[in-house]
């Protein structure tokens, strides 16, 4: 046995290995020519902080594995002209939107560009939807034969438990304790990765838009329900059995209408895109088949119920917001939904009931509406696919 002495002795740090170091730099040279492309083996060097030749060793390992190509050569006023790099748009995603009406299923290429998409009615038997899913995804990995398909990623409206590999939790879908991920990936022999919408928003957020800088942000998506994402200290917060970000099931008025989670008066029943018909149904229209677009048109038109059922679910939104600034005081909110088509309406109030909650010591976050046509969870989904090879490095 070892006697106290050693016992008592501190533990010995373990180093970085060399091949740990040599992960950590691919993935810094892999995220700034995704993000700085087109850019030079000088600038990769130069923005890196790493040796010129260590640089050249791993733009050659990209190279020959296809994620990265070479593109025409630069000016200088002397010397050697640089050649530029650039991400190999032939490595595709395939990006899943599962919602309660509608699901999208598509291909991207590394940049987030959609090159194809299929859309399909979601059906209330998810077994049903998950047959005509993997029919469809199959049908457009056939179709991208000369390009590499990385994997698929896949959006949900609900809560995705990693652990259990089950959606646990999606009122708006009405299922439970189903398995989306396996028949996909038993279909096609890709690898295949599920996240949350509001979850994959964030993604979209933090990869595409830029908001790399951005540590703590959160991104609330309004639709047929209210999602939140949370990204704090540059990491995405999934919590227990992936729970964390459930704001939108949280009462603002227990006596309020029922919610699809058996709760009542919940904050997406007050300030979704259901809630705002609820709203101009309730001052004695009768809208019959109309979508939340339809009501945005009828407000610029000048109907004045349609204008002050948007105003009740903007303030709502605006309400429930200040529950994500007093609990998470974050740098940015971003709003993600067909609302942001009439910010002018929305976004003054939405703003004005969430400076009204900024405590002392505070800062009041920027409130930014997403003009993503609908987008961010696909392209969320592609950023989910690509973390593998990239990493989380927010650079």
């Amino acid at each position: 046995m070892p006697d106290q002495k050693q016992a008592d002795a501190p533990k010995r740090i373990q180093g970085a290995s060399s091949e740990f170091v040599r992960d950590i730099n691919r993935r810094i040279v892999l995220n700034l020519i995704r993000t700085r492309h087109p850019i030079s083996r000088a600038d990769l060097a130069r923005l890196s902080g790493l040796q010129r030749s260590t640089v050249s060793l791993i733009v050659e390992q990209l190279i020959a594995e296809h994620w990265v190509l070479e593109g025409p050569t630069g000016r200088l006023p002397r010397g050697r002209r640089p050649t530029f790099l650039r991400l190999n748009d032939e490595r595709v995603i395939i990006a899943v939107d599962i919602r309660p009406v509608q699901t999208t299923v598509a291909v991207a290429d590394a940049n987030g560009r959609f090159l194809s998409q299929e859309i399909m009615a979601t059906s209330a038997d998810p077994d049903v939807l998950m047959r005509s899913l993997t029919q469809s995804v199959e049908r457009l990995i056939g179709g991208s034969r000369k390009k590499k398909v990385e994997g698929v990623g896949i959006s949900v409206p609900g809560r995705y438990d990693h652990s259990a590999d089950r959606l646990v939790f999606a009122p708006n879908l009405k299922w439970q304790d189903v398995d989306i991920r396996n028949p996909i990936a038993r279909a096609t022999g890709l690898e295949v990765t599920v996240e949350n919408a509001a979850n994959a928003c964030v993604l979209a957020a933090v990869w595409f838009d830029r908001m790399e800088e951005c540590r703590n942000l959160v991104v609330v998506t309004i639709s047929e329900g209210i999602g939140t994402g949370v990204w704090a200290n540059g990491r995405l917060v999934r919590g227990l059995n992936g729970m964390a970000g459930e704001f939108g099931h949280v009462p603002l008025d227990p006596n309020g209408p029922p919610c699809g989670c058996g709760g009542n008066g919940c904050w997406e029943v007050f300030g979704s895109n259901r809630a705002a018909l609820r709203y101009y149904r309730e001052s004695g229209v009768e809208p019959g088949d109309m979508t939340f677009l339809d009501l945005l048109g009828r407000a610029d038109q000048g109907d004045k119920r349609a204008a002050k059922a948007l105003e009740t679910m903007a303030r709502y939104v605006g309400r429930g917001t200040r529950m994500v600034v007093a609990g998470l005081a974050p740098e940015r909110i971003i709003i993600v939904g067909d609302l942001t088509r009439s910010w002018h309406r929305f976004g003054p109030v939405i703003e004005s009931e969430v400076q009204a909650q900024v405590l002392p010591g505070g800062c009041v976050p920027k409130v930014i509406p997403a003009y993503e046509d609908g987008m961010a969870r696909l392209r969320g989904t592609v950023a989910l696919v690509l973390q593998k090879d990239f990493g989380t490095l927010a650079l």
